[in-house]
């Protein structure tokens, strides 16, 4: 019987499938762990819900309809929409503002947003509330001579005004941040390009700059505006009827305390699931990536025709 060198028992073997070798995955033990004592707890959780009678969830289901939960969750969204419009409007303009050449602009725009971001939403909605306490009057007058119009403070600044005042000048501030770091992830040679073709400043910065800073400025304004939604909950403390409010001014004359904020927190819960696919789709739609130089020069380019 021929016997093979190991030179040629190598070279066969090197010829062969490698059947032996068989992949055997890493068993992961602690995700599993964790998976199950998630299930646990959610079980729990829902075991709970479903049996305590304290929860009332007939009240609950003879509630969610009602026509002043309705009416204040109506108050919430349009306090939430305005707010929200106003405050991209000025916080545009508070994050242009640092671009300037001018002083004053810079130095206002950061100081506005240092006291706005720096005090609490809670604070500026009783402070606007109680205006009259500094000024009994709002008076228009010409520097140094007549008086053209004056208004008595209570009758101007009701709860909704107290409202949008302390919620659109604290949302703008942050506004401002978010729109300022759009601006900002825009390359610098887009506006020297639109300077090269003869546009101007403003122009380029309407419809070049901040067009493509929508990328990054949708995602963290969406969040804002969820987080917006459930803010305005505050201005319960001003006695606007919005949402938490229309739930307590029900329960103080029923005493079904849980029932009724269940009822707000399902509506609270409903809204930001509606905003949250919103977010997803503008995500998904501004978030595909830079264009190409040459589409860019293009679109700048189709500008000035």
């Amino acid at each position: 019987m021929e016997t093979m060198t190991p030179t040629q028992a190598a070279a066969i073997k090197e010829r062969e499938p490698d059947a032996a070798i068989v992949a055997v995955p890493v068993r992961n033990y602690g995700t599993a762990v964790a998976a199950a004592i998630v299930l646990i707890i959610a079980a729990a959780i829902g075991y709970s819900l479903l049996t305590n009678p304290n929860f009332q969830w007939g009240v609950v289901a003879g509630y969610v309809f009602s026509p002043v939960i309705l009416q204040g969750l109506g108050r919430t969204l349009l306090l939430t929409v305005i707010t929200m419009v106003l405050a991209v409007i000025l916080g545009t303009g508070l994050a242009i503002a640092p671009r300037s050449k001018n002083p004053v602009l810079r130095m206002a725009s950061q100081a506005y947003i240092w006291f706005f971001r720096g005090t609490p939403v809670l604070v500026q909605l009783i402070f606007w509330y109680n205006l009259s306490a500094l000024y009994q009057y709002v008076v228009l007058q010409v520097p140094f001579g007549p008086e053209l119009f004056r208004i008595d403070t209570n009758s101007l600044i009701t709860p909704w005004t107290a409202a949008l005042l302390g919620l659109v000048l604290n949302e703008a501030a942050y506004m401002a941040e978010i729109i300022r770091a759009g601006i900002g992830s825009v390359d610098n040679g887009q506006q020297e390009a639109a300077s090269a073709l003869g546009i101007s400043k403003s122009q380029s910065m309407r419809r070049i700059i901040l067009p493509q800073a929508m990328r990054v400025v949708i995602p963290p304004t969406a969040n804002e505006t969820i987080n917006l939604l459930k803010v305005t909950s505050l201005v319960s403390v001003i006695t606007l009827p919005e949402l938490l409010y229309s739930a307590q001014i029900i329960y103080s004359r029923t005493f079904e305390t849980i029932p009724l904020l269940i009822v707000a927190s399902l509506w609270y819960l409903a809204i930001t699931t509606v905003l949250t696919i919103g977010q997803n789709y503008m995500e998904r739609k501004y978030g595909r990536g830079n264009l190409p130089t040459a589409v860019k020069m293009k679109r700048i380019k189709r500008i000035l025709r």
